[in-house]
């Protein structure tokens, strides 16, 4: 999820489930080849676990940007070959690899060799008119006899030609079978399935075919309910509390003030937390307003939480 779950969201994240394996957004391996590491890679040692996501379609530069992932302390490296954003196709990565599984092969393969971290691959169930169940299996089968043990399977095809990336997500309709006919194909690989799944009940339903699951956007859209997830999947005696988190949040904000980081790369990500619930309208109001008029210290994200939780007390 570019320019999403940068290491603040993953921050909160973390807040709400110890547990789950959290992702980067998207890094080209160009990127974090010769670009500016500390920024693009810097994590704190609470994200942990969290996987590095890389783009890209050169084996030595991915294998490049993999052992440099590897040194900064990631405990997987994933490739995307999910992605069908124009500006993705225009640099010969993400999605339109599906019709390359060779390449994406020989990818996996330089960067199983460049490291000794899992070498994790997120693709989808096909693209334009290459979406047959025989064409999707002879790509799982391909990469996989490369190094890859784990896919991440978006179970939606991707057109990459006349729908936007915003479409990809809705359009293309959800074929959870064909993921759960690739882990019977494959039971020795570990499938996860992604996409359409609305929050960590949902994603109960799905365990019995596959290995797991991924969240996306209700992750970020609704992400108390990340708190749910080390009970549910983890066993964990209970879930997360609102005041918890908040409490937790306010201490993060205080770190982040310590080290001249602005509120709004955290502000930005949690105006979601009280979705749904009375008092949510005042926690976004004041999160945005407060943080554009500047100033804002943590102090700000009590008041703003204020009327939710005495509402809920």
């Amino acid at each position: 999820m570019m320019d999403w779950t940068d290491r603040w969201c993953r921050r909160f994240h973390r807040l709400l489930t110890r547990k789950a394996l959290l992702y980067t957004e998207m890094l080209h391996a160009n990127a974090v080849v010769h670009g500016d590491r500390a920024h693009l890679l810097g994590h704190d040692s609470q994200e942990h676990p969290v996987a590095l996501q890389l783009g890209g379609s050169e084996p030595a530069l991915l294998a490049e940007a993999a052992r440099i992932g590897a040194d900064f302390g990631y405990n997987e490296i994933n490739l995307n070959v999910g992605c069908p954003s124009e500006r993705v196709q225009s640099g010969a990565f993400g999605a339109c690899l599906m019709a390359t599984p060779d390449l994406v092969a020989e990818c996996v393969e330089a960067m199983a060799g460049a490291v000794m971290l899992p070498i994790t691959v997120k693709h989808r169930i096909g693209i334009d008119d290459q979406d047959s169940e025989a064409d999707l299996h002879r790509f799982v089968d391909r990469v996989s006899n490369a190094g890859c043990r784990t896919f991440i399977v978006h179970a939606r095809k991707a057109w990459l030609k006349g729908l936007s990336p915003a479409a990809n997500r809705d359009v293309p309709p959800l074929d959870y079978e064909r993921v759960y006919r690739l882990k019977e194909e494959f039971p020795k690989l570990e499938i996860i399935v992604n996409g359409g799944i609305d929050g960590p009940e949902q994603g109960l339903s799905h365990l019995s075919s596959t290995d797991g699951v991924m969240l996306g956007r209700s992750a970020y859209y609704r992400p108390f309910e990340l708190g749910q997830v080390d009970r549910l999947y983890f066993g964990a005696g209970r879930d997360r509390q609102r005041v918890e988190v908040v409490d937790d949040l306010v201490a993060l904000a205080e770190e982040m003030c310590s080290r001249n980081v602005p509120m709004v790369r955290l502000t930005r990500h949690i105006l979601g937390l009280f979705h749904g619930t009375p008092g949510a309208r005042h926690w976004r109001r004041v999160l945005t307003e407060e943080v554009r008029r500047g100033g804002a210290g943590p102090e700000m994200i009590d008041w703003a939480a204020g009327p939710s939780l005495s509402r809920s007390a």
